[in-house]
């Protein structure tokens, strides 16, 4: 009986997803688009985490710079991050020199552990915000949502956190290129930063849009992440890379500003009215249309509006 508990225990321990040895590398070939000078954007697929795409969903970047190279989220997993340094060698030589994790969600930053293990010594920024929630737990959470939702696709990724703080008014400069860092409040959550390049006419949006795709605000603020993104308008930027979604010109931000802005006042006229949340979604979505072709939009319309509730519900107290 002893026997059998201990290969029962073995067998449960080593076959547990988290333990389970590396997956393979990505299936899919992806390429480094160039957005600006020296800029360069890997493009991911718009849906969620699954089997098909291997959890791979974001948009990584990187900029070549005349001490190395600077990536700007390098993914979901280790083979996502082993996937961005391929890219980047087809570009460059030169090595990595720094990270910047726009936010907590682990579809954004878990291959940091590629980019760490090829450059040991690599430093890797993030807000503090985000720096602790990942040691409180938050890293080992999208290790878990990222293996379940890809049937182990990411198997042989581990939680490499960021290891510099950056915060609003960081201005972090590498090789002739300024990286001012944007931080104002709570947005897509309260953890997100925006990184501007004035030089390049860049700015990174990271999950405070998306642009064809929506986005989850579960840990966010509609007001937050509106306020969010009329900064970055400000800026005057040419190039605005969201963080799922084709980079383009200002509308890659506006169209979701824009949408964040008639789900929060359409609910918020509604509930002047007194109705609730489940009476508003009917008569709001005729007011969404424009929005309806993207990516999600019917998956997460309702919590939207549900979301937007509760956040004009707290205002009024």
């Amino acid at each position: 009986m002893r026997v059998f508990l201990w290969a029962f225990f073995a067998l449960s321990f080593f076959s547990h997803p988290l333990l389970a040895e590396k997956a393979p590398p990505l299936k899919a070939a992806y390429q480094a688009m160039q957005v600006a000078d020296e800029v360069y954007v890997i493009h991911g697929p718009k849906g969620v985490p699954s089997p098909q795409n291997q959890g791979f969903m974001n948009n990584p970047a990187f900029i070549v710079t005349e001490k190395g190279v600077v990536v700007v989220d390098p993914g979901s997993s280790v083979q996502v991050g082993e996937m961005v340094l391929d890219q980047i060698r087809k570009i460059t030589d030169k090595p990595v020199v720094a990270v910047f994790d726009t936010h907590v969600h682990g579809d954004h930053w878990l291959g940091n552990q590629a980019i760490l293990e090829a450059f040991p010594h690599v430093k890797i920024y993030a807000h503090p915000k985000m720096m602790e929630r990942v040691e409180k737990g938050a890293g080992a959470q999208w290790l878990e949502v990222m293996m379940d939702m890809t049937k182990g696709a990411t198997a042989g990724t581990r939680v490499v956190s960021a290891n510099s703080p950056v915060n609003e008014g960081s201005v972090i400069s590498i090789g002739g290129v300024d990286i001012h860092v944007l931080h104002e409040g709570k947005s897509h959550t309260d953890t997100d930063i925006m990184l501007h390049l004035p030089e390049k006419g860049v700015i990174f949006l990271g999950d405070n849009a998306g642009y064809g795709r929506m986005l989850r605000l579960n840990d966010g603020s509609f007001l937050g992440n509106i306020r969010n993104l009329n900064r970055a308008l400000a800026t005057n930027a040419k190039v605005f890379v969201p963080g799922h979604g084709p980079t383009a010109g200002p509308e890659a931000a506006t169209e979701y500003r824009d949408y964040l802005q008639a789900v929060y006042q359409g609910v918020k006229s509604y509930f002047e009215d007194d109705l609730s949340d489940y009476e508003i979604k009917p008569r709001l979505l005729p007011k969404l249309a424009r929005w309806k072709d993207w990516t999600d939009f019917d998956s997460l319309v309702g919590s939207h509006i549900s979301l937007a509730y509760l956040e004009v519900e707290a205002a009024e107290f």
